[in-house]
C-alpha cells in the first residue's frame, strides 16, 4: 500500500543540502475560561492589543477563542520559542483566567453564551464578525469554538532547484505548485497517520451532545462520552465537517481546476442556507446564502496557500504566485504541553511532509478523494482497536493498519537521518523511534494516555488540573525569544493601525459588503 520511494530517498540522500532551510509557521488557537472552568465572558484584553491588526495575537470565531500566530522561520527551535513567549505574555496579562488544555470544548452550555469575536467599527472589522455570525448561523457557535493547531510548512527554493530543475519562484511557480499539490493528495491518502497518533480528542463532555444527532457508538462515563477506540473527535461529523460541502467535488490535480471549483462553491447557493436567511430581526446573520460565505469556510485537512497582498484574495494570490506552502490542519492540541503543539510533533510533521512531496501521487478524481476519507474515518472513530485495518483506495482490499504504518516509518526514519546529519544531532530519529512503537502498543498515542487519565480523573477535572498546571508554568516562565518592549511596541501598532483603517473607510457597510461577496 505504501509507495516505492526508494529511487527518491537515494536522491534525497545525495542532496541533503537541498532541504536545509524548511520554513514553519504555527497557528494556535485556545479558549480562555476562567478559574472555575467557565467560558470567559470577558472581551479580549486591550493590554494585548487590537485583534484586526495584531500579527502575533488575535481571536478566532469566538471573543473568547485566542489565536497565536508565530511568523514563518526557518529555525524550529526559535519558532517553538516565539509562540511559548505570546503564551507567557498573554497568560501574564489575564490573572482571573486560564486556557483550556483540549481541542474539544466544555462548560459551555448554549451558543448564546459564546461572545462573537470583535474587530472594531471598520468595514473589514464588521464583515469578520458577520462571517463568524454567518458560520453561528449554519453550524452553531459551540462547534465554531473547537480548537486546533495548524502547522505552515514550506520548502526552500533550493529544494525545488535541485528537485524539479526550476530556476527561481517566479518561472518555476508552476512546477511548484505541482509539487505541493502530489503533497496534498498523499497527505489525503496517508495522513490518517497524524490523528492515529497524535489526536487528542478520544472524548468529549455530555453537554456537546445536546441537541445533536451522531450515529457515533459512544460510551459513556459520568459527564464523559467517548469512544473506546477513537482518536480524534474534533475531525469527526460532530466536529469540523460541513454537509453542505461534502459534494462540492474539489480536487487537487492542477491549480486552475482547484480555483475553479473554489470559486464555483462561493456562487452556489445552498437551500439550506438560504432558509435561515440574510437578516433576522433586523440584523445582518449571514455574508451571503452561498455554500461559502468566504474561500476560508472550506473546510479542509490541508490547504494551499500565498501569502496575500493587500486586498487580495487568496484564490487571486495563488493563481499570481502559485502555491507558496502548505497549512496543515489536522492538529489536535496536545494536551501534554503548555503550548498545544511539541517539538517532537513538529519534527514527525516535517518528516511526513518530505516523504509526501516524494512519493509519486496520481491525480485523483472526486470520488477517489472521498474513498480517502474512509480510512480518516476508520482511524477517527477506532483506529486503537485491535487488528485494525485500512482500506487501499476504493476497492475491498485491506491491510492492516499496523503494518502499514510501520513500512510508514521505514522511509521516514531514512528522511530522519538525512535531517540530522544537516542538523549534526538525532533528533529526527529519536520521533521516528518513539513513535513507531506506537502502532504495536496504541495505548502510548495521545489519544490513548488521554482517554486512560479521562477514565481516572474524569475529562473535566483532568483539564482543570492542567488549565491550572500550565498557567503557573507560563506565569514563573521568562521570555525565551521575544522582550516586553516587542510585545509593548506591536500592541501600540496594531491599535493605530486599527484607527487608521477605521478613519479611512468611505463606504458605507451595505456598500462595502456587496463588494466583498455580499447578497
Amino acid at each position: 500500500m505504501i509507495p516505492n520511494i526508494s529511487s527518491e530517498l537515494n536522491w534525497l540522500e545525495k542532496h541533503p543540502d537541498s532541504i536545509i532551510g524548511i520554513i514553519r509557521g504555527i497557528e494556535r488557537e485556545t479558549l480562555r475560561i476562567d478559574l472555575n472552568g467557565k467560558l470567559s465572558q470577558t472581551d479580549h484584553p486591550a493590554q494585548l492589543g487590537s485583534t484586526l491588526t495584531h500579527p502575533w495575537i488575535t481571536t478566532d470565531f469566538a471573543e473568547s477563542l485566542l489565536e497565536f500566530i508565530t511568523p514563518a522561520d526557518t529555525n524550529l527551535t526559535e519558532t517553538l520559542s516565539f509562540l511559548k513567549d505570546l503564551h507567557i505574555n498573554t497568560i501574564k496579562s489575564l490573572p482571573n483566567e486560564q486556557f483550556w488544555p483540549f481541542s474539544m470544548p466544555c462548560f459551555i452550555g448554549d451558543d448564546e453564551e459564546v461572545r462573537l469575536a470583535q474587530y472594531g467599527n471598520s468595514n473589514i472589522g464588521k464583515l469578520k464578525t458577520l462571517y463568524r455570525e454567518g458560520l453561528k448561523q449554519r453550524y452553531g457557535a459551540v462547534m465554531q469554538t473547537i480548537s486546533g493547531v495548524h502547522y505552515n510548512f514550506s520548502f526552500p527554493l533550493s529544494f525545488w532547484q535541485a528537485y524539479l530543475g526550476v530556476e527561481d519562484e517566479v518561472t518555476g511557480k508552476d512546477k511548484i505548485s505541482s509539487g505541493y499539490l502530489n503533497l496534498i493528495r498523499n497527505y489525503y491518502r496517508f495522513g490518517w497517520v497524524i490523528p492515529f497518533l497524535f489526536g487528542a480528542s478520544p472524548a468529549i463532555c455530555r453537554s456537546f451532545l445536546n441537541n445533536k444527532q451522531t450515529h457515533l457508538p459512544f460510551e459513556f462515563n459520568d459527564s464523559m462520552a467517548y469512544l473506546p477506540y477513537g482518536t480524534s473527535l474534533r475531525l469527526s461529523d460532530l466536529g469540523y465537517t460541513s454537509n453542505a460541502q461534502t459534494n462540492l467535488g474539489l480536487t487537487f490535480n492542477n491549480i486552475d481546476t482547484y480555483i475553479g471549483q473554489l470559486r464555483h462553491a462561493m456562487t452556489l447557493s445552498s437551500e439550506e442556507f438560504k432558509a435561515i436567511g440574510l437578516e433576522k430581526d433586523g440584523k445582518r446573520i449571514q455574508i451571503n446564502t452561498n455554500i461559502l460565505q468566504i474561500e476560508n469556510e472550506l473546510y479542509a485537512p490541508i490547504r494551499p496557500k500565498r501569502v496575500t497582498k493587500a486586498n487580495e484574495r487568496p484564490s487571486d494570490a495563488i493563481l499570481r504566485g502559485g502555491i507558496q506552502y502548505i497549512e496543515v490542519r489536522s492538529l489536535d492540541i496536545n494536551p501534554f504541553d503548555a503550548i498545544g503543539i511539541s517539538d517532537e510533533q513538529a519534527r514527525f510533521l516535517d518528516l511526513f511532509l518530505i516523504w509526501c512531496v516524494l512519493a509519486k501521487a496520481p491525480e485523483m478524481s472526486s470520488s477517489e478523494l472521498q474513498c480517502t476519507k474512509r480510512n480518516w474515518q476508520t482511524v477517527i472513530v477506532e483506529g486503537r482497536k485491535p487488528d485494525q485495518t485500512i482500506a487501499v483506495g476504493c476497492g475491498n482490499e485491506n491491510h492492516p493498519l499496523r503494518l502499514v504504518g510501520k513500512s510508514l516509518f521505514v522511509d521516514l526514519i531514512r528522511i530522519a537521518r538525512i535531517l540530522d546529519k544537516n542538523e549534526q544531532n538525532n533528533r529526527y530519529e529519536m520521533v521516528c523511534e518513539k513513535w513507531i512503537r506506537a502502532f504495536d502498543e496504541p495505548e502510548l498515542t495521545y489519544s490513548g494516555i488521554l482517554l486512560q487519565a479521562f477514565k481516572e480523573q474524569g475529562m473535566t477535572n483532568y483539564g482543570l488540573s492542567l488549565a491550572k498546571k500550565y498557567k503557573e508554568e507560563l506565569s514563573q516562565s521568562d521570555y525565551q525569544f521575544l522582550t516586553q518592549m516587542q510585545f509593548d511596541i506591536e500592541k501600540e501598532q496594531s491599535i493605530t493601525k486599527q484607527w487608521e483603517i477605521e478613519s479611512q473607510d468611505t463606504l458605507s457597510f451595505s456598500e462595502f459588503l456587496r463588494l466583498n461577496g455580499g447578497q
